[in-house]
């Protein structure tokens, strides 16, 4: 049968040809409309995307650099992505998001940084446990920052130690300076008044469970010892050796809560440590 003469197909042919003139016609009127200038991005307001965390670090003309490059276009046709990406390559930018406000700003919120510590390549650490490049006097300037020293793709982990452990000695009153993991996973803390902790590895008897045992017996060791511990060994697992060179130079005999244990396979034994078990304290089997 001719096409030509099939009625049903040439009104569908028609329909259909219709229906692309008007789509193309309607693309063609918002294309044309989208450049007008009464759309053009006049405005960009950047503000903290959390009104509990105020920007601190970012500077104006920073942000002003940032927003120079990517904003092209209008209202319409600019590049959300491409903004957004633009001001988290800004010193202290951690996330940025971007959304329009019509008809013609840009409001881009922004989420900082928070410094925690000092890696040891010279970049930052955040309290999300994320690597990020910044002046290190900028943050030095807000508070003093821990040192982290660690293999590559630990700052998560070191992070997540520092939290537990400085919850662990809030009732002590002291605050971690330093926390070094090495290279076979054995965490060392040292603390504002110079006191080293030495932690270890996780072994059946976990790291925190040590740290707990140290810090209930804390106030009996410093009153036991003639002057402050340089060093509390928590590699045992029913005790810990605190080292205080001297310090028993006038305790007349070792009181019965101290007990000397066995040292660490390949450590040194020294004359002046000592350990104190708690009576409460846990033993592994």
């Amino acid at each position: 049968m001719n096409p030509w003469h099939d009625v049903r197909l040439l009104n569908a042919t028609a329909n259909a040809l219709m229906a692309v003139a008007v789509c193309a016609m309607l693309s063609a009127g918002c294309w044309w409309l989208a450049q007008r200038p009464a759309f053009a991005l006049q405005v960009v307001v950047v503000e903290p995307i959390s009104t509990l965390q105020p920007l601190t670090h970012i500077t104006a003309p920073l942000l002003r650099s940032a927003a120079s490059g990517p904003i092209r276009g209008t209202f319409f046709t600019v590049d959300l992505e491409a903004v957004r990406e633009s001001f988290e390559t800004v010193p202290w930018v951690r996330r940025a998001q971007v959304r329009r406000i019509w008809p013609n700003t840009l409001l881009v919120g922004i989420e900082e940084h928070h410094p925690l510590a000092h890696w040891s390549d010279g970049r930052l650490v955040n309290r999300e446990g994320e690597l990020f490049v910044a002046n290190p006097e900028e943050a030095d300037a807000e508070r003093a920052l821990v040192e982290f020293s660690g293999p590559p793709g630990s700052e998560a982990d070191m992070t997540r130690r520092w939290r537990e452990l400085s919850e662990q000695i809030a009732p002590l009153n002291l605050t971690i300076e330093s926390l070094t993991l090495s290279p076979r996973h054995a965490w060392t803390a040292r603390f504002d008044n110079g006191l080293t902790l030495l932690l270890g590895r996780e072994q059946d008897v976990s790291i925190a469970s040590r740290v707990d045992r140290w810090v209930s017996v804390y106030s009996l060791a410093q009153a036991r010892l003639s002057r402050d511990a340089v060093s509390v060994d928590l590699r045992y697992p029913n005790g810990f050796v605190v080292r205080a060179p001297g310090a028993l130079d006038q305790t007349p005999r070792k009181p019965a809560a101290m007990r000397a244990v066995s040292a660490p396979q390949g450590a040194t034994p020294r004359p002046t440590a000592v350990t104190l078990r708690p009576s409460t304290a846990r033993r592994t089997p």
